[in-house]
Order: C-alpha cells, then sequence, then structure tokens
C-alpha cells in the first residue's frame, strides 16, 4: 500500500512541476545557447526605399501570379502613383526592420486601387536579402489582411 501512495504522490508531484513549468515566461537564450548558433536578430537595418524598382517589379509580379494561378483572372499591376513611405521601425527595438509604404496600384482593367506594403530586412528568399508583402486593396480576395489592407499597414 505504501508503494501505491508513493507512487501516486510522485505523478501528482510531476504533474504539479510540469504545470508551473509550462505557465512560466518565456527568457532569452542564455550564453551557453547562443554559443550554438544562435546568435540572435543581426539586423542592419537596411532596407530600400519605397520606390525601389526591383521592389515594386516583386509586386507586379507576385501579383500577376497571385491572380491568375488562384483566381484565373488576367489583372496585372500596370504602375503605381504616389508612392510614399508611411512608417519606418515602428516596433519594438529587437523586431525585423521594415519600411511601410503606401500609394496607389494601377490596374490594366482601367481601375485604381491604394495598395500597402512592407520592405522587410532579411525576408527574402531564405532570409537572404529583403523581402516585400503588400495588399493591394479590393482586391485582397483571400482576406490575407482584412478589413481593407488594415494588417498591412503598421
Amino acid at each position: 500500500m505504501n508503494v501505491t501512495i508513493s507512487g501516486r504522490f510522485t505523478c501528482v508531484a510531476l504533474a504539479l512541476a510540469f504545470s508551473v513549468v509550462s505557465f512560466s515566461q518565456p527568457r532569452a537564450a542564455n550564453w551557453f545557447q547562443k554559443n550554438f548558433w544562435l546568435s540572435g536578430p543581426d539586423y542592419d537595418r537596411e532596407m530600400p526605399a519605397c520606390d525601389y524598382q526591383p521592389a515594386l517589379d516583386r509586386i507586379i509580379n507576385n501579383f500577376r501570379t497571385k491572380e491568375f494561378r488562384f483566381w484565373k483572372t488576367d489583372l496585372r499591376i500596370v504602375g503605381f502613383e504616389n508612392i510614399h513611405e508611411t512608417a519606418v521601425l515602428p516596433w519594438a527595438a529587437q523586431s525585423i526592420p521594415r519600411r511601410f509604404c503606401s500609394g496607389t496600384a494601377v490596374i490594366n482593367d482601367g481601375m485604381k486601387h491604394p495598395i500597402y506594403y512592407s520592405i522587410g530586412e532579411d525576408t527574402g528568399m531564405i532570409g537572404m536579402d529583403w523581402g516585400v508583402n503588400f495588399c493591394v486593396a479590393g482586391l485582397d480576395r483571400n482576406w490575407s489582411y482584412n478589413p481593407d489592407c488594415r494588417a498591412a499597414q503598421p
């Protein structure tokens, strides 16, 4: 009978210990962990400007791919108007540096739609260069930045 009681006591003690550990606050990597290639963020805060043509070309290509492949339309962005920066690094110091931009996208059907995009450092293909996330208001068909591209803004 003592074995059964001590076994139950051990199970309850372990369950209590694991529940306390699971609710503890997350901590940064310690010295030992950092020495095994977990160096943490190392950003230079170098991002292209909002009117950087390769960034706009990525938006044009990605919009065309999305519209053709997933929505079976021939819509394309044929130009941009009123491109301007809305914010840079709007969050905490340790977050990924981003430049937020907005403007107007001219679509090949003659319509003009507001566009919101961000250029983030090291967010491109496998983190090797800058990346672009964008939303064209009125054409966010899968609602990834809904409502009205608000989630794509700072």
